[in-house]
């Protein structure tokens, strides 16, 4: 690994600063954060605001703000995402670390798709594919993006009159019941799937979000009966929201821990 340039990340510094509170600083300010010298912070405000990195407000001297060009790079950047890819590999990190089989999903009307999907090594293993469509109420995955709706969207898709498609006979068939479920994941975070799907597999999932903060997709990490416990669906919940944090950070989503 080469020799990071100590101007450059100062600078880089500096812009990262504007992510935060009304998105304005001064040069004293940008000082006194960073604890660099007044002359060093002058120069690289200068330069940035050369390169349109950074602008000055209008009617407010000595003001700057991030220019058109952030906005460029991160505009090309969103240009070339692509959910899938970026899933897969964040998939098989996941599975690398749990060795579990590990999917990302995305909802479309009452139903998930799975668009990623990485396999355990284990002979004993739940088998699918990506592409493969699912009731959403079934999954750990579409449970979490139900959540997620706005209620007048849920209420679009779910009819209180039309009981819900079993896949086993733990599937939630009603409903009352699944918004009463849907409520539960909304303020835990995280969904939980026991046997729904499948009669020998439990998964959980987590939320991933794009730049705006509106969830797009879950993932999710599916276990064998035979290797489900309640210290595994601990470890394996932080495990799934560390991945969907980590896919929606490539999708651009700004988390605030860090």
């Amino acid at each position: 690994m080469g020799r990071l340039v100590p101007a450059v990340t100062r600078a880089l510094d500096i812009l990262e600063l504007f992510l935060d509170g009304d998105g304005t600083l001064s040069a004293p300010e940008i000082t006194r954060r960073l604890g660099l010298p007044r002359t060093t912070v002058h120069e690289l405000v200068t330069t940035l605001a050369a390169r349109s990195y950074l602008v000055q407000v209008p009617d407010q001297p000595g003001r700057y703000r991030l220019g058109v060009r952030p906005y460029q790079l991160g505009s090309r950047y969103a240009e070339q995402l692509d959910l899938a890819a970026e899933g897969q590999q964040v998939a098989r990190s996941v599975a690398e670390t749990c060795d579990e089989t590990v999917h990302v999903a995305i909802l479309e009307g009452m139903d998930v798709i799975y668009i990623a999907k990485v396999d355990s090594t284990h002979a004993v293993r739940m088998v699918s594919a990506a592409g493969r469509r699912l009731p959403a109420h079934c999954t750990s995955v579409g449970k979490m993006l139900l959540a997620s709706l706005p209620e007048d969207a849920l209420a679009a898709r779910l009819s209180d009159d039309q009981p819900l498609a079993a896949m086993t006979d733990n599937s939630i068939t009603s409903p009352d019941e699944l918004r009463r479920h849907l409520t539960a994941v909304r303020e835990r975070g995280i969904a939980v799937e026991q046997r729904e799907s499948n009669p020998d597999v439990n998964c959980v999932a987590a939320p991933v979000r794009d730049s705006t903060g509106k969830v797009v997709a879950a993932l999710s990490i599916s276990v064998p009966t035979i290797r489900w416990s309640d210290e595994r669906q601990a470890e394996l919940e932080a495990l799934a929201a560390k991945g969907a944090g980590e896919l929606s950070v490539r999708l651009g989503h700004r988390r605030r821990d860090i």
